[in-house]
C-alpha cells in the first residue's frame, strides 16, 4: 500500500504541467487570432512618393489595419523648404511621452526613418525581426508624405 507521501511526490508535476500547457494554449491562441493582420501586414505595399516635390506644411498619416489594429501607426511630417524636416510619431512603436521604443537590437522607428531620409525613398530595408511594425509605420508615413506632394490639389 502507498503512502500519501509517495502518492504527493508522484503528483507534484501535474500543476507545472498543466500550467505550462494553459501557457502554451493561450499563446497558440494569441497567434491564431493576430494572423489575419500579420497577414494584412506582410501583403501590404508601400508607395512611392517624389521627396523634391513636397510642399511646405505640417500633414499627419495613418495607417489603421483591417484585421486587426495592434500595430496601428500615426506620423506626423513637418515639410519645409520643400525639404522633410521633422518627423514624429503620433501613435505606434513609442512610448508613453512619445519617444521611440526598441524594436530589435537597439533600432527603433526612428532609425527605419533615418534610412528614409537618407535614401529619399521609402523602399529601405524594414527592421529585421520587427518588419510588420516597420511596414504600418512605412505606410502612416507615405500616407502623410502623399498629401504633401506638389501636385495633388
Amino acid at each position: 500500500m502507498k503512502s500519501k507521501t509517495q502518492t504527493k511526490k508522484r503528483r507534484w508535476w501535474i500543476v507545472p504541467a498543466a500550467l505550462l500547457a494553459l501557457l502554451c494554449i493561450g499563446v497558440a491562441a494569441g497567434y491564431l487570432v493576430d494572423l489575419p493582420a500579420r497577414r494584412e501586414l506582410m501583403d501590404l505595399e508601400i508607395g512611392n512618393v517624389d521627396f523634391q516635390n513636397l510642399r511646405d506644411g505640417t500633414y499627419t498619416g495613418v495607417y489603421k489595419g483591417t484585421a486587426g489594429h495592434m500595430r496601428d501607426a500615426s506620423v506626423e511630417v513637418t515639410v519645409a523648404d520643400g525639404e522633410v524636416s521633422a518627423i514624429r510619431v503620433l501613435q505606434g512603436a513609442v512610448d508613453e511621452a512619445g519617444v521611440p521604443v526598441e524594436l530589435s537590437d537597439g533600432l527603433t522607428v526612428g532609425t527605419l526613418f533615418d534610412r528614409v531620409l537618407a535614401d529619399r525613398s521609402l523602399q529601405v530595408d524594414v527592421i529585421s525581426s520587427a518588419t510588420l511594425t516597420s511596414k504600418a509605420h512605412l505606410k502612416a508615413l507615405e500616407n502623410a508624405l502623399s498629401q504633401a506632394q506638389a501636385n495633388q490639389p
